[in-house]
């Protein structure tokens, strides 16, 4: 099964929920994309991923080919934290690496509540023109 997943904005933070396989390059590639255009969309800085219920498939090659693409497509000034589950967390970590390497402001781990916290670092002091938005 494909990635599938959902999109909310609640706090100024974009919330996904995925769950699947990543069958693809060009199917990682889909879903980031589709998380940078929400973000864009809604004028959001900042994603919060649950990938837990995701499970990572693709080799070295493809995921060093998926992570560039999209931290070339992905707004430098944005904050991104993706939880994945345990199994998953040494894939993640090397995501992590080849996309922040290419200046994208990213971290993997497999705590929710670790990656909600780094999500939220400095949310009060940026886009005040935000403030009040609950959409």
């Amino acid at each position: 099964m494909a990635i599938a997943y959902s999109m909310s904005v609640a706090d100024r933070v974009l919330h996904v929920k995925a769950s699947g396989k990543d069958e693809s390059v060009e199917d990682v590639q889909r879903y980031g994309m589709a998380i940078i255009d929400m973000a864009v969309a809604h004028g959001i800085e900042r994603a919060l991923c649950d990938e837990t219920a995701l499970e990572y498939t693709l080799g070295t090659f493809s995921s060093y080919e998926a992570a560039k693409f999209i931290a070339e497509a992905a707004p430098k000034i944005c904050r991104v934290a993706i939880v994945c589950s345990p199994r998953d967390l040494q894939n993640g970590a090397f995501w992590e690496t080849i996309a922040v390497n290419r200046g994208l402001n990213v971290r993997v781990t497999s705590d929710l509540d670790q990656a909600r916290e780094w999500v939220a670092e400095g949310l009060n002091q940026s886009n005040h023109a935000m403030d009040g938005d609950n959409s």
